[in-house]
């Protein structure tokens, strides 16, 4: 027997966890989910960092599945995670438990903005920032959903200040993180369903974190899911959950 057909080949290094992870929400997107992939996937690629998108698909009953896991075997950048149930806090908790890069950054399916993240890295690049949020109240922030989101929004986040003494201006939304800083407050996080990324942005921040906050530009692309009254009920409800559960602002 020769000697090549001898030797044992060596072991390959395992592949490097990606610089950066795109978290993925997706219930019910068959109609945006391949536009949305192929965007960010063409984007994150000109960006020059390697980069991974977990679709994390909860609950859909329209064959959004399916088709995440089409564009995961076309694009080696997608991934895929399934829950059973429709939950936007759980989807993006177990996205964050699983996302593999130093950085982790949160877009929904009809809700993206690659210029926030670009800003984004560089804060936390720089050190500047813990976690960072794409506001839609902030000054220079383009807001065009219809008039009465804008209110719920503003009426929101006057209630985040008021009842829980959140100095942000828009805690829930696009989102970019040092996953080795914000990611271990995911354990200790109660909420799920909208409020599960206030209650993080709120746990960061009493935790003495550096929350930044860059203005969004916003579209809708499809028609909202929740009613405006409904979402408002849910929100007040999630404020004193939230109070319950956190307490009052410390005092300095």
């Amino acid at each position: 027997m020769s000697e090549e057909a001898d030797a044992t080949p060596e072991p390959r290094d395992p592949e490097p966890p990606p610089e950066l992870s795109v978290i993925l929400p997706t219930h019910n997107e068959v109609m945006l989910l391949g536009s949305t992939i192929t965007t960010l996937v063409s984007g994150l690629e000109r960006r020059g960092r390697s980069f991974e998108i977990v679709v994390v698909e909860n609950g859909s009953t329209d064959g959004t599945l399916r088709l995440a896991r089409l564009l995961a075997a076309q694009f080696a950048h997608v991934r895929v995670l399934s829950l059973a149930t429709g939950d936007y806090g759980a989807a993006l908790a177990a996205g964050f438990r699983d996302a593999r890069g130093a950085v982790i950054v949160s877009f929904d399916v009809d809700y993206y903005d690659l210029a926030f993240l670009d800003a984004a890295l560089h804060l936390l690049d720089t050190g500047d920032a813990d976690l960072v949020l794409a506001s839609k109240r902030a000054p220079g922030a383009q807001d065009r959903r219809p008039r009465a989101r804008r209110i719920l929004t503003a009426g929101f986040t006057a209630a985040t200040h008021r009842v829980l003494g959140l100095d942000v201006t828009d805690a829930h939304g696009i989102k970019a993180m040092d996953a080795a800083v914000v990611v271990p407050l995911i354990e200790q996080t109660v909420l799920r369903g909208s409020l599960f990324d206030v209650e993080l942005v709120l746990r960061a921040s009493r935790a003495g974190f550096a929350v930044r906050e860059l203005p969004a530009t916003v579209r809708e692309r499809r028609p909202p899911r929740t009613s405006v009254a409904r979402r408002t009920i849910e929100s007040a409800v999630g404020l004193v959950r939230l109070r319950l559960l956190v307490g009052a602002r410390q005092a300095p």
